[in-house]
């Protein structure tokens, strides 16, 4: 996202953002790939439609509705953007989703409380600096996202991060080897565009 500080991690950035979008036709959009481009992966990877599925960070992502389509009818997104939340609940109410203002290192929900957690570029956002030496920041905030991950992931359910964040920075950040185990894939196009790599990387809680 080519930010250099950490203003990415804070939600006046988000709030500011979002306000500048008309309330009426609150408009989407996806980082790191759209559901054209990502919808056959996820088909693949989206478990029983029972499933508790929680988003984080969704910002103004289709994917919930994209999800919902294919039969997840059980979704919780949370976002510490109290406009987005605002704008996305009323856009998607016949969802019947669950939208609330959280922040993702800090959540409220009880432990093991999702099957399937999704992180589609939030994580991005704490990264900056070196991506050899990340900052104590960096290392500090991606440790309390993952703790809270853990925390309420179910055993032998999944958590997936979609980001354009190289392996060599990010694996070792993720890893736990005693939670969950670890595997990253490369995320094709079916439309063969651009040149920058997208990569999920895909954590089974061994619970």
């Amino acid at each position: 996202m080519g930010k250099d500080d950490d203003e990415l991690a804070h939600p006046e950035f988000w709030n500011a953002r979002y306000e500048k979008k008309d309330e009426d036709t609150f408009e989407t959009y996806d980082w790191y790939r759209n559901w054209e481009q990502l919808g056959p992966w996820f088909s693949r990877r989206l478990p029983d439609p029972h499933a508790k599925v929680l988003h984080l960070g969704c910002g103004n992502s289709t994917l919930t509705a994209d999800l919902h389509a294919l039969g997840a009818t059980n979704q919780t997104n949370i976002d510490f953007s109290e406009v987005v939340i605002k704008a996305m609940n009323a856009k998607y109410k016949r969802l019947n989703a669950h939208w609330k203002v959280m922040d993702v290192r800090k959540m409220t929900f009880e432990d093991q409380s999702f099957d399937l957690v999704i992180d589609k570029g939030t994580m991005s956002c704490m990264v900056h600096g070196s991506v050899w030496d990340p900052p104590a920041d960096v290392k500090a905030n991606i440790e309390k996202c993952l703790n809270e991950v853990e925390r309420v992931l179910a055993p032998g359910g999944t958590f997936i991060h979609v980001t354009s964040n190289q392996p060599h920075l990010l694996k070792p950040l993720l890893a736990r080897e005693n939670v969950w185990s670890l595997e990253v894939e490369v995320l094709p196009d079916p439309a063969g565009g651009g040149n920058l790599e997208y990569f999920a990387y895909i954590m089974t809680n061994k619970g």
